[in-house]
C-alpha cells in the first residue's frame, strides 16, 4: 500500500511540474526517450539513469566508460546523438547532486 501511495504521489508531482513521465520506466517523455528505454534499460535500472545528471559531454563520457569497461555496444551516430540529446535535456546537471569523482591517485591499485 505504501509503495502505491508513493507511485501516485510521484506521478502527481511530475504532472504538477509540467513533466510527463512514462509510468513503466519513470523516464521523462521527450524526444529520444524510447532510445534510452531500449538501450539503457537492457542492462540496468531506469532509476540509475534518472539519478544521474550531466551535460552532453558528461553523458558522452559515461557512455564511453560503459563501452570501454562494461561491454556496452557501439551506437550508430543517429542513435548516440538521440540518446545524448535526450539525456542532456531531460537530466541536465544540477548543483550539489553528486560528489566529485575520486582522484586517480586516491584509487586503489590492482
Amino acid at each position: 500500500m505504501y509503495k502505491l501511495i508513493l507511485i501516485i504521489l510521484s506521478c502527481l508531482w511530475g504532472n504538477a511540474q509540467g513533466v510527463e513521465k512514462d509510468l513503466g520506466t519513470g523516464l521523462i517523455i521527450a524526444p529520444g526517450w524510447e532510445l534510452v528505454r531500449m538501450h539503457c534499460g537492457a542492462c540496468h535500472s531506469y532509476k540509475l539513469v534518472t539519478a544521474q545528471r550531466a551535460d552532453k559531454e558528461g553523458w558522452r563520457s559515461m557512455i564511453q566508460w560503459m563501452q570501454e569497461t562494461q561491454n556496452l555496444w557501439e551506437f550508430d551516430e543517429v542513435t548516440e546523438n538521440g540518446i545524448l540529446n535526450y539525456l542532456s535535456n531531460s537530466y541536465p546537471p544540477q548543483a550539489n547532486r553528486r560528489r566529485a569523482p575520486i582522484a586517480k591517485n586516491l584509487m586503489p591499485t590492482m
